[in-house]
């Protein structure tokens, strides 16, 4: 089973030589690291090529976003299964694939997903907040539960049949993705209990004031669109995240 890793990267020279060798240093051999690039102009491309080896597919071109930048990938990418790695983000440790492909030896599983923790972006060792997921059960969704993003991995059909990030969303198009997938597709997925990604803090998503509530407003429109819930399931979604940080 061959796992294509998708990075999309801006302008992130400090960040991605990390990725990409977290990636490389997986035990996994079946694999493939494809590097979506939306024209970055920082050295980046120095450090990709740099570190560039058989299984490092990397395109640079203009895109209209991150999502639309991540959609490239995938399509771009080989992989019966395919999950995303952002480019400030890194794996817990080197055998996170080969556990990943010892969930999907379960015939029925659509996806898998883990464990993660939050870091600080200027001292990566230290962990700000713990996303500690559970088990899945569809009624969580409900009650604000998601897996976390980045750990998520997911066979190819599932993207097929169910289509690719919605660009419409500027924020919160990985939430649509999700409950998409989970609520409308009514998909398979097993959990890994254990952190799987370390993920540096200060995403996007909140910056700022006006950027979370942005992602409010999206979230509510994802919720409503799949049928999932409405403003009760996105308080429960945000005051889940508090006990993260004890």
């Amino acid at each position: 089973m061959r796992i294509s890793v998708v990075t999309a990267v801006f302008n992130r020279r400090g960040t991605i030589g990390q990725t990409i060798d977290s990636v490389k240093a997986q035990t996994y051999r079946d694999r493939e690291h494809i590097i979506q690039d939306g024209g970055s102009t920082d050295g980046t491309a120095d450090v990709v090529a740099e570190r560039n080896a058989p299984g490092l597919v990397w395109l640079s071109e203009p895109d209209g976003g991150i999502y639309d930048a991540i959609n490239r990938g995938i399509q771009r990418a080989s992989g019966d299964v395919i999950g995303l790695m952002h480019s400030d983000d890194f794996f817990a440790h080197n055998e996170v694939l080969d556990h990943v492909a010892e969930a999907f030896a379960e015939p029925d599983v659509d996806g898998v997903y883990g464990d993660l923790d939050y870091v600080s972006a200027a001292e990566p060792s230290r962990i700000i907040r713990r996303w500690r997921s559970g088990p899945y059960d569809p009624t969580r969704l409900t009650k604000g539960w998601m897996p976390p993003h980045p750990t998520l991995y997911l066979k190819r059909e599932v993207f097929e049949t169910y289509g690719l990030y919605d660009t419409s969303y500027r924020i919160a198009a990985d939430y649509d993705a999700m409950l998409r997938y989970l609520a409308k597709g009514e998909i398979k997925l097993a959990y890994i209990p254990e952190v799987i990604v370390k993920m540096r803090v200060g995403g996007e998503s909140n910056r700022s004031i006006p950027k979370i509530l942005r992602k409010s407003r999206e979230d509510l429109r994802a919720l409503r669109s799949n049928g999932v819930g409405g403003i009760g399931t996105l308080a429960l979604k945000n005051f889940s995240k508090v006990k993260q940080f004890f």
